[in-house]
């Protein structure tokens, strides 16, 4: 009767391993991250600019970094781009979050102003050089050297 009692709470304590995991989105083996390579999740419907996104909104460069028009962006650009537009779903663990701007190029905001989002750079391992930073106010920043330097991305052309 004691070990069918201690091996139901082990059973129970192991669920309850497993759905504090799965809950905190941890992975549930030794396998590596998302962000180590692959894509969380694939990119069903993704679609360039112009196909069933929303309007890019009226953002004016006042940061005096050069401008870069989003129909110029590589094709993994533009698809990030239509994935900020409709807000996701994102690929990796590391897009949609706070980018700290800490070498100053862009200009200067309260913490928490700008989110990163991965470009995709085909041939890589991993998530690559390449991001857009997204402001609050909707203007939008690409980097292909991992924040060494930004244009400003003018959209809708």
């Amino acid at each position: 009767m004691k070990l069918q009692r201690l091996t139901a709470l082990l059973a129970l304590l192991a669920g309850l391993v497993v759905l504090a995991f799965v809950l905190a989105g941890l992975p549930q083996t030794g396998s590596a991250p998302p962000d180590a390579g692959q894509p969380a999740t694939s990119l069903p419907g993704t679609s360039l600019p112009g196909t069933a996104q929303s309007p890019a909104p009226d953002v004016t460069n006042t940061s005096g970094l050069p401008e870069v028009r989003a129909s110029e962006l590589p094709d993994e650009a533009r698809r990030t781009l239509a994935l900020i537009a409709r807000g996701g779903p994102y690929p990796y663990n590391r897009d949609d979050v706070t980018f700290g701007n800490f070498e100053r190029i862009l200009p200067r905001k309260s913490s928490g102003y700008y989110k990163e989002y991965t470009v995709p750079t085909p041939g890589e391992s991993d998530r690559g050089a390449r991001r857009i930073v997204a402001g609050k106010a909707g203007e939008k920043y690409y980097t292909a050297d991992h924040y060494n330097s930004f244009t400003f991305i003018i959209e809708g052309k």
